[in-house]
C-alpha cells in the first residue's frame, strides 16, 4: 500500500464520517452490500485503533455523532430480503478477498526465508 500521511489520512477519515453523517439515508445494510462496509465497521475499527482506550460503543459513537440507539431508531428502517441477501453476499466476498490476502502474504512470508538454516545456526 503506497504510505499515507497521517494528518491527511485523518482528515479524509473525518470527511468520511462528516459525509455518512449529512447522508442518513444511506443505510448500513446498503453500504455492506455495495462497499462490504458500515458505520458499524468504522467504528469497530477505530475502537480498535484505539488499543482500548475507545469501546466499541463510544467509537460507534463518535461516528455516528450520537448513540447508535437513537440513530437506528430515527434513520433505519427496516432492511428488505433483497437489502440482506446482497449485504451477506458482499460479507461472503470480504471472507475470500481477507483469505486471498493472507495467502499471499503467507507465501510471502514464506519466500523470505530461506529452506533451510544456515550452517552456523545448526553446527556446534
Amino acid at each position: 500500500m503506497t504510505e499515507i500521511d497521517d494528518h491527511l489520512a485523518a482528515e479524509a477519515f473525518r470527511r468520511l464520517v462528516e459525509h455518512l453523517r449529512m447522508r442518513a439515508d444511506a443505510q448500513n445494510v446498503d453500504l455492506m452490500g455495495l462497499a462490504g462496509f458500515c458505520r458499524n465497521c468504522l467504528g469497530d475499527w477505530l475502537s480498535e485503533a484505539s488499543g482500548g482506550t475507545l469501546t466499541r460503543e463510544q467509537a460507534r459513537e463518535a461516528i455516528y455523532g450520537m448513540p447508535q440507539s437513537e440513530w437506528k431508531a430515527r434513520h433505519q428502517g427496516e432492511a428488505s430480503r433483497d437489502q440482506i441477501d446482497r449485504m451477506n453476499r458482499s460479507l461472503a466476498l470480504n471472507e475470500k478477498l481477507r483469505a486471498e490476502r493472507d495467502a499471499r502474504l503467507d507465501e510471502a512470508l514464506d519466500d523470505s526465508f530461506p529452506a533451510s538454516d544456515p550452517p552456523s545456526m545448526t553446527e556446534p
